[in-house]
């Protein structure tokens, strides 16, 4: 056995620890409605939280209020928490959850884009009715980098509240599908089913563009 392997175990160790007695104590001031335990959740979970609302809602406004809003449920409802999984995973869970209701209730404002209406064609055998060209080797090409980002930033954008939500948190944050389901109150075949529409709506919005964005690279090079 590598013993860097080894060091770098305990290591793991050590600081999985350390968190779960941090956790113990800011859970234990928590309950005990110390006068800094507010302060102190926002301290170790502040950062986090802010960066995944901001994931889901796009708007650091938007953000400020989810994580406020998450926090105080936190607070409000820690008597509710079982200790089945952590702490942070309980609070990332409503945060979630919360940047999730953000964002539903400022789409509602519009229509939500439909992805039956934008989602490639398929026949009876589940293949592409129309052909759909492979640009996946132009996605580590600098010359297009900007334009992808942006291009995929804008399609994330039009997906439903719930979709987004769904794939920011399985594709971006690395959550898993039961967390998902549990986070949002869905069943795991419906969160499945959410995260393969989006990908293939988001697929087919950038294999949309990048016809462009070739073009403008052609140009650039030959200019």
């Amino acid at each position: 056995m590598n013993p860097e392997t080894v060091l770098q175990g305990d290591t793991s160790a050590v600081t999985h620890g350390r968190r779960a007695d941090r956790d113990l104590a800011l859970l234990e001031a928590l309950r005990r409605r110390e006068s800094t335990a507010t302060e102190r959740l926002v301290a170790t979970y502040g950062d986090r939280a802010y960066r995944l609302a901001i994931r889901i809602t796009g708007s650091g406004s938007d953000a400020e209020e989810v994580v406020q809003d998450a926090f105080w449920a936190v607070v409000r409802k820690i008597d509710t928490f079982r200790g089945d999984a952590a702490l942070g995973s309980w609070v990332y869970r409503i945060v979630a959850n919360a940047a999730y209701q953000k964002l539903r209730g400022r789409r509602s404002r519009r229509t939500d884009l439909s992805l039956e209406e934008v989602l490639p064609l398929f026949d009876q055998q589940g293949r592409h009715v129309a052909a759909t060209g492979d640009w996946s080797p132009r996605v580590n090409d600098p010359s297009v980098q900007t334009e992808l980002r942006l291009a995929l930033t804008a399609a994330m954008s039009e997906l439903p509240a719930l979709s987004r939500t769904i794939l920011v948190l399985r594709d971006v944050e690395g959550r898993s599908i039961a967390e998902i389901a549990e986070a949002l109150g869905l069943g795991v075949p419906a969160v499945k089913t959410r995260v393969h529409r989006a990908r293939l709506f988001l697929r087919k919005q950038l294999g949309d563009v990048m016809p462009t964005l070739n073009g403008t690279a052609a140009m650039l090079a030959a200019s």
